[in-house]
C-alpha cells in the first residue's frame, strides 16, 4: 500500500473493505450464474420454448456489461453507499418479484434490466474504485483477489440454488434468494460507508493518453472489444445450456449444478495463474493455450453420450473451469498498456461491454439453435468458431503483440508522436 496505515485499525479497515467488495462481486456474479441452473425447471414450469428461457439470461447479460458505463458515472456522481444499497435492492427485488411472474417479457424486466443493472451496481466497477483508494503497492494482488468472486459465486451459489429448487420449486428459491438480498440491502446501507471511502490512497490522474473518443477510432479497440465479444459468444453459448445438457444425457441435476459450480470454482486458480504467466511471457500465447483449454472442456462436455460419464465431466469440469474467464485479466491489462492515461478507465469500461453483448448474443442464439434442430451440435459448433475468432484476434492483429511490463512506458511515450500515423487509427 502507498502510504502504508500507520495504525493497525487502518490496516485492519483496508482488509475489510477488500473482503467486503469481494463478497459483493461474488453474490453479483454468482447470481447471473445461477441462471443456468433455473433454465430447465422455468422452461418446464412455464411452458417456454428453449429460446424464450433463454433470452432472459441473454437481456441479463446485455445489461450487465452495459451497466458498467451507468455504475461508473453514478458511482462518480453519488458514492459507493447509494450504488451498492440500490443495486442490492435492484438485484434481489427483481429475483424475488420474478418469483410470481409468467410471461417473457416480465422476466426481461425483473431478471434481465433490473437483475442486470443491481449485478453491475455491486460488481467490479465500485469494487476498483475503493480498492485503489486503499491499495496501491499491492493494488493488482487485490485486484486479482476481488475477481476470484466469479469462481467464488458460481462455487457456492449455483448448487445452493438447485438445493433450493429441490426444496421449494423455482417460484420458492427466487422468493428466498431475493428476499435474502433485499435484507442484506439493508445491512449495507448502515455500513460505515464514510470510513470506508476515505482510504489513505489519494486519486491521480494524467492529462496525457487517448480519450474514449481518440481510442475508439482505433484498430486496438476494436481488436480488444471483439475478443472480448468473441471470447464470451463461444463460452456463453454452452454455459448456460450445460446443466440442461447434462441432466439430459443422465446426470442427477444437483450433480449437474455442483460440477457447474466446480467448474466456476477452478477458474479462481485458473485467473491467478494466468495472471502471473501474462506478466512473463508473450500474452497471445498464454490466451491461445487457454482457449485451448477451453476447446478440450467443450469437446469432452459434447461427447458426453459416447464417454464414460465420470471422465467426460471430470475433464470438463476441469479444462473449461480453469479457462473460464481468463482472457479477462489479459485484456485488461493491454487496454491498460495501450490507453493508458486520461481516459484509461471509461475506455476500459466500454471495452468490456463486448463480454456482456457477447454473452447476451451466444446465449440468444444458441437457444435458436436448440428450438430449431432439437440438438445441441450446432450450438457446439458455434462455440468452437467463435473461439477460433477470438483466437485469430489475438494472433494477427498487431497491438495484441505487447508482450510484458517493459513495453508499457514504450507504449505511453509513443502514443502522441505515432498517433498522427499509426497505422492502427481510421
Amino acid at each position: 500500500m502507498n502510504q502504508n496505515p500507520s495504525t493497525h485499525r487502518s490496516a485492519v479497515v483496508a482488509v475489510a473493505v477488500l473482503v467486503l467488495v469481494f463478497a459483493l462481486f461474488m453474490l453479483a456474479r454468482g447470481m447471473i450464474e445461477t441462471w443456468p441452473v433455473f433454465l430447465t425447471p422455468v422452461q418446464s414450469g412455464l411452458a417456454w420454448s428453449r429460446a424464450e428461457v433463454a433470452s432472459v439470461y441473454s437481456v441479463l447479460m446485455m445489461t450487465f456489461g452495459l451497466g458498467g458505463i451507468i455504475t461508473g458515472l453514478a458511482h462518480d456522481r453519488f458514492g459507493p453507499r447509494a450504488i451498492y444499497s440500490v443495486g442490492l435492492l435492484l438485484l434481489g427485488g427483481g429475483y424475488f418479484a420474478a418469483s410470481r411472474l409468467d410471461s417473457v417479457w416480465q422476466f426481461y424486466v425483473a431478471i434481465g434490466v433490473c437483475g442486470g443493472l443491481g449485478a453491475a451496481a455491486i460488481g467490479m466497477v465500485p469494487a476498483q474504485a475503493l480498492i485503489s483508494r486503499w491499495f496501491d503497492r499491492n493494488l493488482a494482488a487485490a485486484m486479482a483477489f476481488a475477481s476470484t468472486g466469479l469462481g467464488f459465486g458460481t462455487l457456492c451459489l449455483a448448487p445452493l440454488s438447485q438445493v433450493l429448487i429441490d426444496a421449494f420449486d423455482w417460484r420458492g428459491a427466487l422468493e428466498i434468494i431475493g428476499g435474502t438480498i433485499v435484507v442484506l440491502a439493508v445491512a449495507v446501507i448502515l455500513l460505515p460507508w464514510q470510513r470506508i471511502s476515505a482510504g489513505p490512497v489519494r486519486p491521480s490522474g494524467s492529462s496525457d493518453g487517448p480519450s474514449l473518443l481518440e481510442a475508439a477510432k482505433t484498430r486496438a479497440f476494436w481488436a480488444l472489444w471483439g475478443a472480448f465479444f468473441a471470447t464470451s459468444v463461444g463460452m456463453y453459448a454452452v454455459s448456460l445450456q450445460s446443466v440442461t445438457y447434462m441432466i439430459e444425457n443422465g446426470m442427477d441435476p444437483l450433480d449437474a449444478a455442483t460440477a457447474f459450480g466446480v467448474a466456476g470454482g477452478l477458474s479462481i486458480v485458473g485467473m491467478l495463474v494466468t495472471g502471473i504467466a501474462a506478466d512473463r511471457w508473450d500474452r497471445r500465447v498464454i490466451a491461445v493455450l487457454s482457449y485451448g483449454l477451453s476447446m478440450i472442456g467443450l469437446l469432452a462436455l459434447f461427447l458426453m453420450p459416447q464417454l464414460p460419464v465420470a471422465a467426460a465431466i471430470l475433464v470438463f469440469v476441469t479444462c473449461f473451469g480453469l479457462s473460464l474467464g481468463v482472457r479477462s485479466p489479459i485484456i485488461a491489462t493491454l487496454s491498460a498498456q495501450l490507453f493508458r492515461g486520461r481516459g484509461m478507465a471509461s475506455i476500459y469500461g466500454s471495452i468490456q461491454t463486448g463480454q456482456g453483448v457477447g454473452a447476451a448474443v451466444g446465449t440468444w442464439i444458441a437457444g435458436v439453435l436448440f428450438d430449431a434442430t432439437g440438438s445441441y451440435g450446432a450450438i457446439f459448433i458455434l462455440s468452437f468458431t467463435a473461439l477460433f475468432v477470438a483466437i485469430a484476434l489475438f494472433w494477427l492483429v498487431p497491438e495484441m503483440r505487447v508482450a510484458g511490463a517493459r513495453n508499457q512506458k514504450n507504449q505511453a511515450a509513443n502514443w502522441g508522436s505515432d498517433r498522427g500515423s499509426d497505422p492502427n487509427t481510421g
